[in-house]
């Protein structure tokens, strides 16, 4: 039996992305016609529709369908978190790891819930700082703790492929709200999400 390979995509989305990069295909000089490219533009065309699908995606609501009453008040950190997204001035990735933690205000949300919505953040066009911030604001909104961090590093291929070619840089952005304003409390969290664990 032959691979049949399952996906959801926007068939007239999906058409016109692929004119779309058909035609950049020929700008460039390619040949779109040719054995390898022959299929490429409706690949970018999907692989397009699934990096932006964050636009489709609520991360308020993913992070209210799972929330539970729970009397704990301590840090509670998800760090390491993989992300990918798009530069929206060049379009290219930037790739790193977000760490994100909340002091809960009488209710917790499903750990899983975070990395998702680091993923609906992320799979949009971005720039690292609006990511941080709205990342932020959404815990803040849905969960209403006593406060919350969010701290991402990423390197940026606009910076490593093109431009200054710096191959080795990492940029770092931050956010804090309510108990995180406070020095003790945002040195703790630093202190943590810098920890090596064996």
């Amino acid at each position: 039996m032959a691979y049949r390979k399952q996906e959801q995509y926007d068939a007239e989305v999906t058409r016109q992305l692929a004119q779309h990069y058909h035609d950049v295909l020929s700008q460039l000089g390619e040949d779109p016609n040719r054995e390898g490219l022959i299929k490429t533009p409706e690949r970018v065309a999907k692989a397009m529709q699934y990096l932006t699908k964050g636009y489709q995606e609520d991360a308020a609501h993913i992070l209210r369908s799972a929330m539970f009453k729970e009397e704990y008040s301590e840090m509670v950190i998800v760090k390491d978190i993989e992300l990918y997204s798009l530069c929206e001035h060049h379009m290219l990735p930037f790739i790193g790891k977000a760490h994100i933690a909340y002091i809960p205000n009488g209710r917790i949300v499903g750990l899983s819930k975070i990395p998702r919505i680091v993923d609906v953040f992320a799979r949009r066009l971005q720039v690292q700082e609006r990511l941080t911030d709205q990342i932020l604001h959404c815990i803040h909104e849905a969960l209403r703790p006593h406060g919350a961090a969010v701290v991402i590093e990423a390197s940026h291929l606009c910076m490593m492929m093109r431009g200054v070619q710096k191959q080795n840089s990492v940029t770092t952005t931050s956010a804090f709200v309510g108990e995180f304003r406070k020095s003790e409390t945002r040195t703790e969290f630093l202190k943590l999400i810098g920890a090596k664990h064996s």
